[in-house]
């Protein structure tokens, strides 16, 4: 589990009880930083809250987009800022929780963090460019078995939780294919619908309305089950993938460790009301994400378990820094 000191706001702040600083806060704007570039999922969603956020707490929300080293540059200048709740990221939990296993990292997911909510899930949709003889898993995994190293599969970054995705679909099957890493999973789609790489697993949130629009040729989708949004698309597992494949996007939000426990939860409430609102949960549901709405106590137990879970996938598929 995270851990969470208790401090509280420095200088008279400090003298506050828990329900009176959450009163006072917020007195200021807040920054919430996306790691990745544009018209990713994690941007998608901020832009999609910050609106509600600034009319509920009545200041400013400003999202700033910081990409970098795998979504750490932006981890990073959270992990160092103030304790005071003005600071966040919102970022894809699965890339974060991968990276202690491949890098040394300038912070300490176990104690560095505290997270304020896992905020939605969706399945990664597995597409290719559209002008591709590829119209299917059964057919794509044929034609990367008679094509070995043929393929290019571009990806949100290294080690992201998109890569490991194909990576793991690739080691499971025995294909042979090339990453081609990108400044994020909005570049990535990019390459592939201008025919600069062939094969893309990607969060549906950004990705599913090129498939919709025919920019990309959706293939399946990395869930349990068929969503509900596409249900024409089969899951990776039925459509001849392997054996209970399941990997995706676990979007959620994250202070600096020792904020103090009541801006969590004011700040989980707020966006628990965000996303009940008919537009914002109609938008959702139309990109295909699940609502998750984890408390912060949940989120620190998602994130030390994704950890482990990762670290051993990692592990499998033979993921190293380039």
């Amino acid at each position: 589990m995270l851990k969470r000191r208790t401090t509280l706001l420095a200088g008279a702040a400090s003298a506050l009880p828990l329900p009176a600083l959450a009163q006072a806060w917020p007195s200021k704007p807040l920054r919430i930083l996306i790691p990745f570039a544009p018209g990713g999922t994690s941007d998608i969603l901020a832009r999609l809250l910050q609106p509600r956020l600034q009319e509920a707490l009545g200041q400013s929300v400003v999202v700033e987009n910081r990409p970098g080293a795998n979504g750490n540059i932006a981890v990073d200048m959270i992990a160092k800022s103030q304790p005071d709740g003005y600071n966040l990221v919102l970022t894809d939990l699965g890339s974060v929780t991968i990276s202690p296993s491949v890098m040394k990292l300038p912070f300490d997911l176990a104690k560095d963090f505290a997270a304020v909510t896992v905020m939605v899930y969706s399945p990664h949709l597995l597409a290719v460019y559209p002008g591709s003889p590829v119209n299917s898993v059964a057919e794509l995994i044929a034609y990367a078995k008679a094509n070995p190293d043929k393929l290019n599969n571009a990806t949100a970054g290294i080690a992201s939780a998109p890569h490991l995705a194909s990576a793991l679909f690739a080691h499971e099957l025995g294909l042979k294919w090339t990453n081609i890493p990108l400044k994020g999973g909005a570049e990535a789609i990019q390459q592939v619908i201008g025919g600069h790489a062939d094969v893309i697993f990607n969060g549906m949130v950004a990705t599913l309305p090129h498939v919709k629009s025919g920019k990309l040729r959706g293939l399946a989708v990395s869930s349990a089950k068929r969503d509900a949004i596409a249900p024409e698309l089969p899951t990776i597992s039925e459509a001849g993938g392997p054996k209970d494949f399941v990997t995706g996007s676990w979007q959620g939000i994250l202070a600096a460790a020792g904020t103090p426990a009541a801006i969590l939860e004011r700040l989980h409430a707020e966006i628990t009301k965000a996303c009940a609102l008919p537009e914002v949960a109609d938008r959702l549901k139309q990109l295909g994400a699940t609502l998750v709405l984890s408390k912060p106590e949940e989120a620190d137990r998602w994130i030390a378990g994704a950890v482990t879970r990762r670290a051993k996938v990692v592990k499998d598929t033979g993921i190293k820094l380039e």
